[in-house]
């Protein structure tokens, strides 16, 4: 993002206007930004109570076959993936909605 050019999500950059935190308290997007973090916090929730279960299931694979299984490994390298673009989302290193607002489950940047 250039200096010109404000954020996509619409919040605006310190000193773009001579009252910033007026605006950003009045600002639609800014409120609406907070409502998405916090249903993304929950899906965060969600998705580390899936990657430990998937972890589990793929300990006891290697376990009882010695070999890992693939559809497991997969799932786990979806999961985490999603959980990335969760967390890039919420410390505003992205402006991107992840998966179910945004782009798909599994795309890649």
């Amino acid at each position: 993002m250039n200096d010109n050019s404000p954020a996509a999500d619409g919040i605006a950059d310190e000193g773009s206007s001579s009252r910033p935190l007026e605006d950003n308290l009045k600002s639609r997007n800014t409120w609406m930004r907070l409502v998405f973090m916090l249903v993304y916090y929950l899906l965060i929730s969600v998705a580390s109570i899936v990657a430990s279960v998937i972890v589990v299931l793929g300990f006891l694979a290697v376990l009882f076959t010695g070999e890992r299984n693939r559809q497991l490994m997969q799932a786990g390298a979806t999961v985490t993936g999603y959980i990335a673009d969760i967390l890039s989302y919420l410390t505003f290193n992205t402006d991107e909605k992840p998966f179910p607002f945004g782009k798909d489950l599994g795309e890649d940047d």
